[in-house]
This record gives structure tokens, sequence and C-alpha cells, in this order.
């Protein structure tokens, strides 16, 4: 057990001036702002009550440890879902359906526009794109299905969901194929 006073002076010596990096590790590892400064005392806090039992030999390993130990815990924490926000859910009626007719509508015209500029798609990128994100097929089985590379079905996908969204942001929705440089002449300079 290490005495009170020892454990401040190496906290004081060896831990705050670890403050500036563990707050910008908090901050890259943490989405809410606002609650870095707590996570930090947060921190502080365990580091002593583990400090207590022994100081540690390599203090910025055991800080940082101990901060994505927190960080993991915190996280799993916040993704529990609380029983009470479901005890709403069964004064619902069991026919109610939460969409809409515009909702329907709306989702059935967004469909339209999605097979639209599927079909403005050449041939081989349509298929490509249709059983990579449609069929969710992996870029290595639509390869063995259609006898060709994988680099080929990653690059037809690319281009296919560029052309795709951009006919769905209201472009013409071309597919854009990049320009091919000619091989120099033997003899020119350029």
């Amino acid at each position: 057990m290490v005495e009170d006073d020892a454990l401040e002076q190496w906290f004081c010596r060896e831990v705050l001036p670890l403050e500036r990096s563990l707050t910008a590790f908090i901050r890259r590892n943490w989405r809410v702002e606002s609650e870095v400064m707590d996570l930090r005392q947060d921190i502080y806090e365990r580091v002593l009550g583990g400090a207590s039992a022994g100081l540690p030999a390599n203090v910025s390993g055991y800080v940082y440890t101990v901060a994505r130990n927190h960080l993991i815990t915190q996280a799993k924490r916040k993704a529990i879902v609380s029983i009470d926000l479901y005890a709403g859910i069964e004064g619902l009626p069991a026919d109610a359906d939460p969409l809409t007719p515009e909702r329907h509508a709306t989702a059935r015209d967004e469909l339209r526009r999605v097979q639209a500029g599927l079909d403005r798609l050449p041939a081989r990128c349509r298929e490509i794109v249709s059983l990579r994100k449609i069929e969710g097929l992996s870029s290595r089985d639509v390869a063995e299905r259609l006898d060709i590379g994988i680099d080929a079905v990653d690059h037809q996908t690319s281009m296919g969901m560029r052309a795709l969204a951009d006919f769905m942001l209201g472009g013409e929705g071309r597919v854009a194929r990049p320009l091919r440089r000619r091989p120099a002449k033997r003899g020119s300079l350029t």
C-alpha cells in the first residue's frame, strides 16, 4: 500500500504532465465533447485507485490502458437500452402502421428513381452493382460468378454507385470513365 503523500507526489510528477495528451486521446476516441473533462477525471480517479496498491513502472502505458478500458466500459454502458424505453410500446395498437400513406408513396417514388438510375447504367456495370448492392454478394462472389477479376468488380461497383448517386441528386447519372493516356511515341519529349 502506497502512502497518500507519496501517491500524491507521484501523481503530480508522473501523471499530470500527461494531461494534454490524455485529453487529446479522449477527444479522438469519444464523440461527445461535453463529456471529455468528466471522463478525464474518472480516469484520474481510477489511476489513483489502482496505483494506491503499488506504483506502476510504465506510467504512460498504465494511464492509457486505464483510459482505454474506461472508454470501452462507458461506450458499452451507453449502448445498453433501458427497459423503460420499451414500456410504452405495449400501449400501441397491434394493427398500427407507423408508415403513413405519404411515406409509402415517397418510398415508392424513390424506388422508381433508383430503378431508373440503374437502368441508365451500362449492362455489365448494372449487373455488378445489382449483385453487390441489391443481392449483397461479396466482390469475390461476383468475380467468380462473372468470371472477372475482383479489382474489376470493385472498379465497376464504384463507378456505378457514383453514377447512381449523381442521378439520385438530379444529375444525368452517366458512368464517368477515366481518361486513358496514350503511350508517348518513341523519340518525343512529352
